[in-house]
């Protein structure tokens, strides 16, 4: 398995996503800690929209950047129409997608137009760097998952994960 590959589904730097997101309830993926701005959910949710933006700008649907950070993360009418299994399927199904990307090394330094934020010009870069860009993306977001379920006591998960 290529780093790349490594990086979006594996455990190259950090603990699988599968792992992760294992053993979390509907009620759990909910709640939200005192002072913290996001619940794990919001998070997921937040992962999987841009691993779409992601998927659509490297397959040349030129899909616009949101018009504000709060546009990437749900409403409370998406988290009432996404239970958190069917978040978490939507979720494997674009990270089964980005990692088949990463697998297909003849598409990788093909370039592709990213658009960027309102007001400024689009970026161009290769669908490997995309993919990369992805993976720093995920990676931090599922640190943060990561630092709720250990303030939430639900960490580690029954697959295991770090504690450091």
């Amino acid at each position: 398995m290529s780093e790349l590959v490594e990086v979006l589904v594996g455990s190259s730097a950090h603990t699988p996503p599968a792992h992760i997101l294992e053993a979390l309830s509907q009620e759990l993926a909910h709640q939200k800690p005192a002072g913290v701005p996001h619940s794990i959910y919001e998070e997921l949710w937040h992962i999987a929209f841009w691993q779409q933006v992601t998927l659509d700008w490297i397959s040349g649907i030129e899909t616009p950047f949101p018009a504000s950070p709060a546009d990437g993360f749900p409403t409370v009418l998406d988290a009432e129409r996404e239970y958190w299994g069917q978040l978490c399927e939507r979720f494997f199904r674009g990270n089964r997608l980005a990692a088949e990307a990463a697998r297909n090394t003849s598409h990788l330094d093909v370039e592709i137009l990213c658009p960027s934020r309102p007001g400024e010009p689009a970026r161009t870069m290769t669908a490997r760097e995309q993919l990369e860009s992805l993976g720093a993306h995920n990676a931090y977001h599922f640190g943060r998952i990561v630092l709720l379920r250990q303030l939430l006591a639900s960490w580690p998960p029954p697959s295991g994960g770090y504690s450091w």
